[in-house]
């Protein structure tokens, strides 16, 4: 389906890709991995032709549709339905040309609607629509009146409906929550053509592509199999080049060893000669070298507090109007690890806040321990940030009586070196951003962590060395995340929030996710099932 032949490119100082080549079969699905900063993106953008390759070729079959979800839809003034429609533009072309077109030429364009499976069109997408959240009532809603995250789930919806014939997603579920990150993991697994997905989510990694391509040093690697299947078969890669360099290195110094004991020597010449001929064509084998990822420093409460930690009864919450949540009763105790599930708008980030204490009840009952500590990170932090601010200037606010020394020293048990210290924060990455905020908000030893979205801008080896310090950490968590892996790994519990309430979930995550999907198929349904007028034109049937 695509091919890359010897790919260079280099961009912004620095070389992205060095004599690349990739070889993807038709209809694969392929996990694209790599780094934070390795050229995932510029890979998209080099095969969409927005970028132009100082040398090599990037080929694709003739009249191949490649498409892409790199912004959020517009505002227009047109229905969500219909614009998802509209992202198949044979059938929209050919409903456009039927309104004029001549006798002899309708039959034609009959034939194609029919070949097409046009008349089920509205359906599908209002199947993907849901699948992605959006209600029936949603569907006849004009975009304008969608915030920018609903707009971007809409361009996903109409990628995904469209079927073009290599898809590219980047970081497709960083927009979306769990349930949605759920829905589009095993529409992907379905998908009809081919598919290259950059994704740090290691569940939709391993459930839902055939591949994984691996981005690393300007080369392309590919494997076939799940991230877990790439993981062992690195590994393995590793270990065997490793134990090739020494065997390599133990004959290479046995062949000098000779040469220079012998080729003085009148009648060992012509061996020493030989030797050094073989030494000259023997390709060197690099060494493996360890990507190595710093790990997280989340220090644990140095006394337990007396349990529990939190207890609610009957409370409501909200903003001073309506309460968003009402009449939870739930009980944190100080070992707690809570995964905090439900839909966007459901009221997750609203209970986060109360938790935190940044929000007052309006009802009810809410007795929490008077010497908690608590460490609250939320994705507004990140965007919070001064620009202009470097990690040096944020930690000497945060902690103004230590020394520049214990400033250093403690940014660099954060990952941050050296150099990273004094850039502003407008030129880190994401994921150095997300990585000190996580740290930061750990640092004063919380009982009790609240995390939402972390693992956003993380790579997968991040978000493994999160994981790694959570279940080293001695606190209680609360964690709100749409990476299904991390939550099964960290959550000993679930909490539902749902029909305006929070309440204990009675089951693990593979139960929440059959509720996911079946909720999917239940609201597609019923979005299939409103009545439609009959209508005599046979054109018509293939309209919403």
């Amino acid at each position: 389906m695509l091919q890359i032949d010897n790919l260079v490119f280099n961009g912004w100082g620095r070389l992205f890709f060095d004599q690349a080549s990739l070889n993807l079969p038709p209809n694969a699905k392929a996990g694209l991995v790599g780094r934070n900063g390795v050229g995932k993106t510029t890979l998209f953008r080099l095969i969409l032709g927005e970028l132009t390759a100082d040398s090599g070729d990037i080929l694709l079959p003739k009249g191949a549709r490649v498409a892409s979800v790199d912004q959020e839809h517009p505002a227009t003034p047109f229905s969500l339905l219909d614009t998802v429609l509209a992202a198949d533009t044979e059938r929209h072309d050919l409903l456009l040309e039927l309104e004029t077109a001549d006798p002899g030429r309708m039959a034609d364009i009959y034939t194609r609607l029919d070949e097409i499976d046009a008349d089920r069109a509205p359906a599908r997408a209002g199947e993907i629509l849901a699948g992605l959240g959006f209600s029936v009532a949603d569907l006849a809603r004009p975009m304008s009146e969608f915030s920018g995250g609903w707009r971007m789930r809409t361009a996903l919806a109409a990628a995904l409906f469209a079927e073009p014939g290599l898809l590219l997603l980047d970081e497709p579920t960083n927009y979306l929550d769990l349930e949605g990150a759920m829905w589009l993991e095993a529409r992907l697994r379905k998908y009809p053509n081919a598919a290259i997905i950059i994704s740090h989510d290691r569940e939709l990694l391993n459930n839902s592509v055939d591949s994984i391509l691996h981005l690393r040093e300007g080369k392309l690697d590919y494997y076939t199999g799940g991230y877990d299947d790439f993981e062992r078969r690195r590994a393995e890669k590793a270990r065997l080049q490793t134990a090739t360099r020494v065997k390599q290195e133990a004959e290479r110094a046995h062949l000098q060893s000779f040469v220079d004991r012998f080729r003085a020597k009148a009648s060992k010449a012509a061996q020493a000669q030989s030797r050094m001929k073989r030494l000259a064509k023997l390709e060197p084998i690099a060494a493996v070298v360890e990507e190595r990822v710093a790990p997280f420093t989340l220090p644990s409460p140095a006394r337990p507090l007396a349990p529990p930690l939190m207890r609610l009864e009957h409370a409501s919450v909200g903003y001073g109007g309506e309460p968003v949540l009402r009449n939870m009763d739930l009980r944190l105790d100080v070992d707690d690890r809570i995964g905090l599930i439900g839909v966007n708008g459901a009221g997750k980030s609203t209970f986060a806040k109360l938790a935190a204490g940044a929000l007052e009840l309006q009802s009810g009952s809410f007795r929490r321990e008077h010497r908690i500590k608590v460490g609250w990170f939320h994705q507004h932090q990140i965007e919070a940030l001064d620009p202009a601010d470097t990690p040096l200037d944020i930690i000497r606010h945060a902690r103004p009586d230590d020394s520049e020394t214990s400033h250093r020293s403690r940014l660099a048990r954060f990952g941050m070196g050296f150099d990273k210290q004094s850039t502003t924060v407008a030129n880190l990455s994401g994921g150095e951003r997300a990585r000190l905020l996580l740290n930061l908000v750990a640092m004063a030893a919380p009982h009790l962590l609240i995390l939402d979205e972390p693992t956003n801008h993380l790579d997968i080896d991040s978000r493994r060395a999160l994981l790694d310090a959570l279940n080293d950490y001695q606190g209680a968590v609360i964690l709100i995340t749409h990476d299904r892996s991390l939550m099964e790994l960290v959550a000993d519990r679930l909490w539902l929030a749902a029909d305006g309430t929070i309440a204990p979930f009675n089951g693990d995550m593979d139960d929440y996710a059959r509720l996911v999907l079946d909720r999917a198929k239940g609201t597609a349904a019923q979005g299939q099932g409103r009545p439609a007028k009959q209508k005599r034109d046979r054109g018509q049937k293939y309209a919403a």
